[in-house]
């Protein structure tokens, strides 16, 4: 296959033909556990059935039309999603990179009304992920993402450390047009916030002049038990933006604004050719059918419980902590052990996972993942982890 595409991801050899649920098969016909949902892509799994009805349906009608005119299905998607999670404002693009790119530019166009060319800066996490763009490299708090090869990179980003209260004296003032964070840090090893460092940095930004925004890309469309997970930090920001689960597996990102940052796109500030077409939006639509209702989000944070409590009642010398929030998991690894070497056994043993971080295997299993699924996972897992004890 890499001779065929440029083979920029590392992938594996295995080659696969369909699914259903959380279970995929390969060409071979091996079957396969997946806790990965296409990185946290496939919120309803495979073949979901009220998925490929509503994308059939809407491909017997209309697939794409340009932005200069709006379609029934888009206004529908957006008012939906603007209603469940209680924002102004939407903007649709294509991807996580996309939607953050939105971000950015709206916060620097937001410190430039609100205290000229001076308030530029942009405050990022250390340990974070925000894309693959030169802009969201950038932002990005890890120094392996920015390799030299790319440079230069965009200025105007700075980055503190999470969890640090005392960082937080120094880390705004009148040049910061916005702090720019994830809700858990994914990439960067299922790290989780303190919900009262969160809203302490938040208020800090406040007071500075500057607006704050949540990257929930991964953590946002119910990942980690609320629909938005900022809903547990408790820090309202005034920009969101989503990605990965949106669509269920059709390529969309959207960034979402309110309060002081609702009208600072104008007609020509930021566009996209694909960006909310109706096929995106008909599949963002039985999305948030499906997860926006509590009984299902309440699932979500039982499953994930479940994960973690029968991992930590191993009590495997390997695993050093195990941590995460809904079906967002990270169970972090002996030093001594490779969670790439682990990654890689279990897909030999028929379970898909991914890694995060320097030491963490991650899950990020369809939300819709059954029980025997998950013990079967598990099951695998578990085996695979004694392998290197």
């Amino acid at each position: 296959m890499e001779k065929l595409v440029v083979n920029n991801y590392g992938s594996f050899d295995v080659t696969f033909a369909k699914g259903k649920g959380a279970t995929m098969w390969d060409v071979k016909g091996k079957k396969y556990i997946d806790f990965i949902a296409g990185i946290g892509v496939n919120c309803l799994g495979h073949a979901y059935k009220p998925l490929v009805k509503a994308l059939s349906r809407q491909a017997s009608r209309q697939i794409h039309i340009s932005n200069y005119f709006f379609s029934d299905v888009g206004i529908d998607f957006a008012q939906n999603l603007l209603k469940i999670t209680n924002f102004q404002h939407a903007y649709f693009g294509n991807s996580g990179a996309e939607a953050n790119e939105a971000a950015i530019k709206l916060a620097r166009k937001y410190g430039q009304l609100n205290g000229g060319d001076k308030r530029k800066t942009i405050v990022t996490l250390e340990s974070s992920f925000h894309g693959r763009t030169l802009a969201t490299l950038t932002a990005t708090g890890q120094d392996k993402f920015h390799p030299d090869c790319f440079a230069p990179y965009p200025q105007g980003f700075k980055t503190i450390k999470a969890n640090d209260f005392e960082g937080l004296k120094k880390a705004f003032d009148d040049t910061t047009a916005a702090l720019f964070i994830e809700c858990i840090q994914g990439e960067g090893g299922v790290n989780l916030l303190d919900p009262e460092w969160a809203k302490a940095a938040a208020d800090a930004a406040r007071a500075a002049g500057a607006i704050v925004m949540c990257d929930e890309v991964q953590t946002g469309v119910g990942r980690t038990g609320t629909f938005l997970a900022s809903e547990w930090l408790g820090i309202n920001p005034e920009v969101v933006t989503l990605a990965k689960g949106i669509a269920a597996g059709v390529p969309m990102g959207a960034c979402l604004f309110r309060g002081k940052a609702a009208d600072v796109f104008v007609a020509g500030d930021h566009q996209s050719t694909f960006a909310g077409n109706p096929l995106a939006c008909s599949a963002g639509l039985v999305v948030l059918e499906t997860v926006a209702d509590p009984e299902f989000l309440d699932r979500v944070n039982h499953a994930g419980d479940y994960i973690r409590g029968k991992i930590s009642s191993w009590n495997l010398p390997i695993v050093k902590d195990i941590r995460g929030k809904g079906l967002m998991i990270g169970t972090q690894l002996d030093p001594k052990v490779k969670p790439f070497d682990v990654e890689v056994k279990c897909l030999e043993n028929g379970l898909c996972t991914t890694t995060a971080g320097a030491d963490v295997v991650r899950f990020l299993p369809p939300l819709v993942i059954s029980d025997k699924e998950i013990d079967e996972g598990l099951e695998i897992f578990k085996s695979v982890l004694e392998s290197f004890c």
